[in-house]
């Protein structure tokens, strides 16, 4: 008995360890093109999670993944290393946002990028085989994704091999990275699989594609697509100022799915436009029962802006749920942009008539097109987590950011800053000017009870 207790007080123990750890982990030292960790940082990071493991009777869990892009030399060539440097940033934000969606709240994980167009993602957390491959499948297509090309012309794409484990009592960082390496070896020599394992055992994935497919279609039926919400805050006073609607799908067999995962599964099925409309409907629900003044904002996707209908349909779905049109923000990411920006606008611009406000998201993950600015009816830009790595240390990125906030004064342009996860980040985008902010700093992503829980308290 006394056996048993004590192996239950170090599960117990275990779990409270797990539940503190951060999401991702500050580096020491960096990569200089991406700001991802470098390989020396990936190496210390292993060994320091090894060696700060409390349990000797559990194993430290920890799964790793090496993403290996393909034809990076080749862009390099075509379109000049300005292009190919430009695609590595990109993938290295899609990893970083991947990892942050998608992984556990409580595990800590870390990207690093290792040598040209190898790239690292590490968890510490509990996860199974079927889990990690399906995560690695759902990452290398987000990876395979169009970039916009910041010349102009035809937009890149990059194919990426995964190679996945899961690290042992045996391994340390050497072994970690040898036994990666040896998989994407192999993978490139065979030229067949995208992802495989250093066993040389490709898990089986839980549910195929058309599974999933046909079990995200009866989730929307069923209502089992979950609305979260993360609250947004002034930066002149701290009051909250609305929320932005999240979608989560926790499947019985992989697992908690992230907005950007789900979207994936649904492009392949031909329902994006029915998932968002479901997403945006039950979000304005919820949000009907908000104070007034509080703010919604919603995501768009290309299949919603492809439609010559989608601002009426939008409007009238809004009226006829009661919540304000005045009080709503739609927020359209660049990928949105690369299709059709003539019709695009002109679909900004009915939404525009209805009062509705506009924010292109995600604003310095990606190339940056300052024609987006000039030509579409934004009211709003949110910066992306990532423009507030280093700003507070180092006098370029602080430079980069006044330079995009000077833009968006010269523009007229509200600015809400993502990712706030200190007082010193509050701090300085609000002496800097900015509008607002959302980040782990006031809340993470809640339920709608939870919110409005918070909302009338």
């Amino acid at each position: 008995m006394p056996e048993k207790l004590a192996k239950l007080g170090e599960g117990r123990d275990k779990e409270r360890c797990m539940a503190s750890l951060s999401q991702e982990m500050i580096y020491e030292t960096r990569d200089t093109l991406t700001g991802l960790a470098d390989q020396a940082q990936a190496r210390e990071t292993i060994a320091q999670w090894q060696r700060d493991w409390p349990y000797k009777s559990i194993a430290c869990p920890m799964q790793a993944m090496m993403i290996t892009l393909g034809r990076i030399d080749t862009v390099n060539v075509a379109f000049g290393e300005t292009a190919g440097d430009g695609a590595l940033v990109e993938i290295a934000q899609r990893i970083k946002h991947f990892a942050g969606d998608e992984l556990e709240s409580s595990s800590a994980w870390f990207a690093a990028r290792l040598s040209g167009g190898n790239f690292l993602l590490v968890a510490r957390q509990e996860c199974s085989r079927e889990r990690w491959q399906w995560l690695a499948e759902a990452l290398a297509d987000a990876i395979a994704m169009p970039i916009a090309n910041p010349e102009g012309g035809a937009s890149l794409r990059l194919w990426p091999r995964l190679a996945l484990m899961r690290v042992t009592e045996n391994d340390d960082p050497d072994s970690v990275l040898d036994r990666l390496s040896e998989v994407a070896a192999r993978m490139r020599e065979s030229n067949r699989r995208r992802i495989d394992w250093s066993t040389g055992q490709v898990a089986r994935a839980g549910r195929s594609n058309q599974q999933l497919e046909a079990d995200l279609l009866e989730a929307i039926d069923r209502n089992e697509i979950e609305i979260l919400f993360q609250p947004q805050y002034a930066l002149a006073d701290d009051r909250m100022v609305g929320a932005e609607a999240l979608a989560r799908w926790d499947h019985p067999v992989i697992g908690r799915i992230g907005a950007g995962t789900l979207f994936q599964i649904a492009e392949r099925a031909d329902h994006v436009a029915h998932l968002s409309r479901h997403i945006a409907r039950r979000a304005l629900e919820k949000a009907r029962e908000w104070p007034d003044g509080l703010r919604l904002s919603l995501n768009i996707t290309p299949a919603d802006l492809a439609a010559d209908n989608f601002a009426l349909d939008f409007a009238g779905m809004a009226e006829e749920i009661g919540f304000p049109l005045e009080r709503i923000t739609l927020e359209i990411i660049e990928q949105v942009l690369l299709a059709d920006l003539d019709r695009v606008s002109r679909v900004l611009d009915q939404l525009k008539l209805f009062g509705i406000r506009i924010a292109l998201d995600d604003f310095g993950a990606g190339f940056c097109n300052f024609r987006y600015l000039k030509v579409l009816p934004i009211d709003c830009i949110k910066l992306d987590r990532s423009m507030l790595d280093g700003v507070l240390d180092d006098e370029r990125d602080l430079a980069v950011f006044r330079a995009i906030l000077a833009m968006a004064v010269a523009l007229d342009l509200k600015v809400l800053v993502e990712g706030v996860e200190n007082e010193a980040q509050r701090d300085l985008a609000r002496n800097e000017g900015c509008e607002s902010y959302q980040g782990f700093l006031r809340a993470q992503p809640m339920s709608a009870d939870e919110f409005l829980e918070i909302v009338e308290s």
